[in-house]
């Protein structure tokens, strides 16, 4: 299934938004009867559209108060100490997010903590003792403007017949 058609991206769209609707609710949303929908749905996730469903956990109401962004820079940058380097990272269940980067430093990490003084304790015992790490530099989310892990669907959409863009026939 490479090519979607509006009824793939209608369940997409859905699914993003409510990851627990029932596949009846979902059929009636995307104006499917059930059993084409459970298909279509089952499609997806075999072609790798759809890679898991997860609850989406509030991290202040679990007390963690403090979203870090630590750019990592590495000592060096060949094959085998970075994948050490990575698969060490992996590990870490506080690291929720890691980008390899371009432009200064090697990763950017996206970490969680309880409070200040638990993310410093974390960086000088954890962090900066990871395979490879010459340096860190770390900045604090000081409000969350967005936070989504929805992903636009729009660029998937053909243009309508005979549709130009603006300014062009």
């Amino acid at each position: 299934m490479e090519t979607l058609d509006r009824y793939d991206l209608a369940i997409l769209s859905e699914l993003q938004n409510d990851g627990r609707l029932s596949n009846a609710e979902l059929a009636t949303r995307v104006g499917l009867s059930a059993a084409p929908c459970w298909r279509r749905v089952k499609a997806l996730e075999e072609s790798g559209f759809i890679t898991g469903y997860r609850a989406e956990i509030n991290r202040h109401k679990i007390g963690l108060g403090v979203l870090a962004f630590v750019r990592l820079d590495a000592n060096r940058n060949s094959g085998d100490v970075l994948q050490a380097l990575e698969d060490a990272i992996r590990l870490i269940p506080e690291v929720i997010s890691c980008h390899y980067i371009s432009g200064t430093g090697t990763f950017e990490l996206q970490v969680v903590s309880r409070d200040l003084n638990s993310f410093s304790q974390f960086a000088r015992e954890v962090l900066i003792n990871l395979p490879n790490v010459k340096d860190l530099h770390t900045s604090f989310s000081l409000g969350e403007v967005k936070a989504s892990s929805a992903l636009p669907l729009s660029q998937l959409q053909a243009p309508p017949t005979g549709a130009t863009m603006k300014g062009r026939p």
